[in-house]
């Protein structure tokens, strides 16, 4: 059994339309259908626990350092957690962070993409947020979902599942 097992209920699935939203962020409100629209090849949405912790800043420094990688290859990046803006606002500061992250504090487009409930945690289960990444297309569609991921490396497989690496 893995120490990140997770349960989610009626999660956003591959080949489906991805549920809309609209959030503040650092760099203002954010909406998933503005970013779409603007982006050649998709939408990288991923989500993660909280801002400043070792393991979400391995990824955002991660997602910051490949970021000219993904705009080249045609896609925009968005963050997403559960954190307030000042925190949020401060993380994107002191990290030197290059797109926005969103504030979900209610935690509804969380669970909405489930990427918020139930998950063992080294044995113990757990509510909380399930590190998670997905892909949307220039359409709409959900064409890659990731969950459970782990913060090292993460941003690195993302960019091989994506063909980015060898374009």
């Amino acid at each position: 059994m893995s120490t990140h097992d997770m349960v989610v209920n009626n999660p956003v699935a591959l080949g489906e339309q991805a549920p809309d939203f609209t959030l503040d962020s650092t760099q203002g409100p954010v909406t998933l259908s503005d970013l779409v629209s603007r982006a050649p090849k998709g939408v990288v949405v991923y989500f993660y626990p909280k801002a400043a912790t070792p393991g979400c800043t391995k990824e955002a420094c991660d997602f910051r350092d490949s970021l000219n990688t993904f705009a080249s290859a045609g896609y925009l990046v968005v963050g997403v957690s559960p954190d307030g803006i000042p925190a949020l606002e401060r993380f994107a500061q002191n990290e030197g962070l290059n797109f926005p992250l969103a504030s979900d504090p209610d935690k509804a487009v969380m669970e909405r993409w489930g990427a918020w409930g139930e998950k063992k945690n080294y044995g113990r289960v757990v509510t909380g947020t399930i590190r998670s990444t997905f892909v949307v297309d220039p359409a709409g569609v959900v064409v890659l979902v990731q969950r459970g991921v782990k913060a090292t490396g993460h941003v690195a497989r993302l960019r091989r599942d994506l063909g980015i690496d060898s374009q």
